[in-house]
């Protein structure tokens, strides 16, 4: 008698507990905060997000706004979304203390568009805030950013995150065409002019949109860091005969070319992933060009030849190209 009276216990508790549990489910677990879909790079302080470069009009990135919780939310959210200039300004002296050119800049007026109060329906937990960019003109030698906010006010139906890198979107926005991207370099020999020993390499060069058919890069061995590194941009322009113009921006440097330089494209299916592509564009140059602002008063003569390549990984699946395309 006692075993079966234990046994009705045991059988009692477990029910006991089942209900509990499943009352306790139906309870909100956590609070419905409200974020953007957009992790920070910690390293840098932004998030990258690439935009198919359009001369010619708008282009439009989707920002997902998301509903936190384990039970949806039965009321309708007017989330209002504005720019967050003290973030970035705080962002900016942690990553660059005092050197101001290497600053993230924020977007011109007339080069962004948004709706500062987006609906998120009761029951819905993502939504796209269409982020409208006009970038026919901008100048890639500085980092432009769209630095965004969700903003908390008492009077508001909804609470943004707590956690700044939920409720903050800095938004490093760059454009891309068919030829911009990060090259393998390691094959450019960079020497100083009148030596055939001992080449100078550097591993990778990005390159960055200037128009539709125009990248640029920078000369030599010059970075990203340089100071003066809007002194040395060199622009490549891809001819439908598979030439290359090079043009120096800055006339200083005493850009000359050696012989016609080439591109070429090729594409493969991946080995064992049948739905990626990769492409393939590869450049080969020789130039040569003077370093006047490294040492004030003296000109330092280089000449470089070699090729360099960019390879970019295409789901084939996924239609949107910005989104297709492994970064």
């Amino acid at each position: 008698m006692k075993n079966i009276f234990y046994k009705y216990l045991i059988a009692i508790a477990v029910l006991f507990m089942f209900s509990s549990c499943n009352e306790e489910w139906e309870d909100e677990q956590f609070e419905h905060y409200v974020s953007f879909k957009a992790p920070i790079d910690l390293a840098v302080g932004s998030t990258s997000i690439y935009i198919r470069y359009n001369p010619g009009g708008k282009v439009t990135y989707k920002l997902p706004i998301i509903v936190s919780g384990s039970t949806s939310h039965d009321n309708d959210l007017n989330v209002h979304v504005g720019l967050d200039l003290d973030t970035l300004a705080n962002i900016n002296k942690e990553h660059y203390n005092l050197r101001e050119d290497l600053y993230y800049r924020v977007l011109e007026d007339d080069q962004y568009e948004f709706a500062e109060t987006t609906l998120i329906p009761a029951g819905e937990d993502v939504v796209l805030l269409d982020l409208n960019f006009t970038l026919g003109e901008i100048d890639l030698v500085d980092k432009w950013v769209l630095p965004l906010t969700i903003k908390n006010d008492p009077s508001y139906n909804y609470v943004a995150n707590p956690r700044k890198n939920y409720s903050k979107a800095i938004l490093r926005v760059i454009p891309f065409n068919d030829y911009s991207g990060v090259y393998t370099s390691g094959n450019v020999n960079v020497y100083v002019e009148g030596t055939s020993s001992d080449p100078m390499t550097i591993n990778t060069r990005s390159s960055y949109v200037v128009d539709d058919k125009t990248i640029f890069f920078y000369a030599g061995l010059q970075d990203e860091d340089l100071l003066e590194r809007h002194c040395y941009k060199i622009m490549a322009t891809f001819n439908e005969d598979g030439t290359l113009t090079l043009k120096a921006e800055d006339p200083n440097i005493k850009l000359e070319v050696d012989g016609t330089p080439t591109y070429e494209v090729t594409e493969r299916v991946d080995d064992t992933l049948p739905y990626l592509l990769h492409r393939y564009v590869t450049l080969k140059l020789a130039y040569s060009f003077e370093d006047y602002t490294s040492v004030p008063g003296t000109r330092i003569a280089y000449k470089a030849s070699g090729s360099m390549t960019m390879e970019r990984k295409i789901n084939t699946q996924i239609p949107d190209e910005d989104q297709a395309i492994e970064w």
